[in-house]
């Protein structure tokens, strides 16, 4: 049998024998919550009693690197090289996850214990990102148990504060740019389009918060007597978010409106299914003009993602003096990322909202990538996945939410390709996330027919070879 159908066997076996439920349960367990302080110790623990000793028993180096960004959590180098003239690959995990909402699981369900139910492995991480990250290592162990080698040098950067924004991130990958040195970067995040077909992605659409705030005044006051002589505030700022898109959604703000949905792009577009969220979509909402695929993959949205102004609760008679609402735009290549909230100033101020402000939060903004679709790696990789799911695959200039990408494509300059081993309805921040069998077992599968076909052919023709490793 030939390394790749070895390989194959073997990580069947391991997964139809229960070993990927156990050791996706063992790393489910641990409480790596890096949006809640009490989550703070379970991030070193994950890293140090968990995966530093799943990659050292592969025979992987490890270092924990600091970063000098303050809220910063550890971050893991590790690396096994196995000969400078071998093609070099970067992978990205991480380890912590959103808050746990212990409360809102179904009967029966607890987030940090793993729980099998109608074809589904549940369990907070499940899907974002631990079931992922364990299916990529346990690819490599299947190629190194039938061959004792990889046959590629491999690196990891992995990280235990992506849900709070990837801080120190940026400054690692700057900080270590040699040691992360690479042939080409491969890691999975994020969700398929579909359960049953791998999906690949190039890069993601930028994120960017912002608050909008009408702040007039302090307190409240009886909306009997004022009604009519104070300005309200919910009000102005209602007028201000409106004056963004139209009723449908439509960005009104020119600088806000991309000109990177080319032909080509809407090619690649035009050949994807639906997205398969597992609850129905807006049809009618968004860009008229364009079809779901391309709101989603090739435009820019913007969202209200809370509003408040007095006590939604406990409502009394009075005018509040402020109101807030926190928003998003989700963007992709070709918006100038600097110029998005200046040209929000200059839109605000010529529809006569002057007393709207804007206030960026703290933390990094993701920025946009997206790498060209001729790439060879990006042909390599996805024959193989082809070869060995029998679908083909489902191909995304750039994946809808956001990703620290930025930090391997603009930071590293590496050409950066995505296998996602989600799919939309997963629940990834939300109560009840979970991870489908058959999909894990697939994807497993797919990494492993993916590897040794690295293994055995090197490099794609036509890519750069790198001998810094």
């Amino acid at each position: 049998m030939s390394l790749r159908d070895t390989a194959l066997a073997h990580a069947a076996a391991y997964f139809d024998a229960g070993g990927f439920k156990a050791d996706l349960a063992a790393l489910v367990s641990v409480p790596s919550e890096s949006q809640a302080p009490e989550g703070a110790p379970h991030l070193h623990v994950y890293l140090e009693q968990h995966i530093i000793p799943m990659l050292e028993f592969l025979g992987f180096d490890c270092r924990v690197l600091g970063s000098e960004m303050v809220g910063a959590g550890p971050f893991l180098l590790a690396q096994r090289i196995e000969d400078a003239a071998l093609p070099t690959i970067l992978t990205y995990g991480h380890g912590d996850v959103v808050r746990s909402q212990q409360d809102q699981w179904q009967e029966g369900l607890q987030p940090f214990e793993l729980h099998e139910r109608d074809g589904r492995y549940y369990g907070r991480g499940s899907a974002d990102n631990k079931g992922q990250h364990l299916i990529n290592f346990q690819a490599l162990a299947a190629i190194l148990a039938v061959q004792g080698k990889l046959g590629f040098n491999f690196k990891v950067l992995f990280e235990m504060g992506e849900e709070v924004g990837s801080p120190g991130l940026k400054d690692v990958c700057q900080r270590h740019a040699e040691a992360l040195y690479a042939d080409v970067f491969i890691a999975s995040d994020g969700p398929r389009i579909s359960p049953d077909t791998p999906t690949l992605f190039t890069g993601s659409r930028g994120g960017l918060n912002f608050d909008l705030v009408v702040d007039l005044r302090d307190g409240a006051h009886h909306s009997g007597n004022f009604g009519g002589l104070l300005a309200d505030p919910a009000i102005l700022l209602a007028h201000a978010i409106a004056s963004i898109t139209d009723a449908r959604g439509q960005i009104q703000i020119p600088e806000w409106r991309p000109t990177s949905l080319t032909e080509d792009i809407k090619k690649v577009l035009s050949a994807l299914p639906d997205v398969d969220a597992g609850f129905a979509l807006d049809p009618d909402w968004g860009e008229a003009s364009l079809t779901m695929s391309e709101r989603v993959f090739g435009w820019n949205s913007f969202a209200v993602l809370a509003m408040k102004s007095g006590n939604p609760e406990a409502p009394v008679n009075a005018i509040s003096g402020y109101a807030r609402a926190a928003c998003q735009l989700r963007f992709v290549v070709g918006t100038q990322m600097d110029e998005i909230l200046p040209a929000l100033r200059r839109h605000l101020d010529a529809q006569g909202h002057t007393q709207v402000g804007i206030v960026q939060p703290e933390g990094v903004p993701f920025a946009a990538t997206r790498l060209d679709l001729d790439n060879p790696w990006l042909g390599l990789v996805g024959a193989s996945l082809e070869r060995t799911s029998g679908h083909t695959p489902d191909l995304l200039p750039n994946l809808g939410g956001s990703l620290p990408n930025d930090c391997f494509a603009d930071v590293l300059g590496l050409p950066t390709i995505w296998i996602p081993h989600s799919y939309a309805g997963c629940c990834q921040h939300s109560p009840n996330e979970h991870l489908p069998i058959h999909l894990a077992r697939q994807a497993l599968l797919c990494m492993t027919g993916l590897f040794a076909d690295i293994a055995a052919s090197g490099a794609p023709e036509c890519a750069d070879k790198q001998t810094k490793v």
